[in-house]
């Protein structure tokens, strides 16, 4: 089974770029991405990775802009690194979405598709 795939992943700071990068999903490797423990925010094809206590982290605007945008709504502020996946076939990681990495260049006018 594929533990790696290729994750959008938007830092909170905006000194740090938006990026795609091929992360090792099992847990240890996602909570260091996140800096603490995990929660989740999911769509139709895609899903993202939170800290579980991001009150502590700075707010991530890109994000928050980039899920709404895509089109769910946020009750509450996101904070702390957010790391973009796709939902697979039987519940399990994939790529994060073609169409979730193009809605980020363009929000952000970034070139990140390789």
């Amino acid at each position: 089974m594929n533990t790696t795939y290729n994750a959008l992943i938007v830092p909170a700071h905006l000194t740090q770029p938006v990026r795609i990068a091929t992360v090792n999903t099992g847990m240890p490797a996602l909570q260091k991405l996140v800096a603490g423990n995990i929660e989740s925010i999911t769509s139709r094809d895609w899903h993202v990775y939170l800290n579980d206590e991001g009150y502590r982290l700075p707010q991530n605007d890109r994000a928050e802009v980039l899920i709404r945008e895509a089109g769910v709504y946020l009750v509450d502020t996101l904070n702390g690194t957010a790391v973009f996946l796709g939902n697979g076939s039987r519940g399990d990681e994939s790529d994060a979405p073609g169409h979730l990495i193009r809605l980020a260049e363009q929000l952000f006018d970034l070139p990140l598709a390789a």
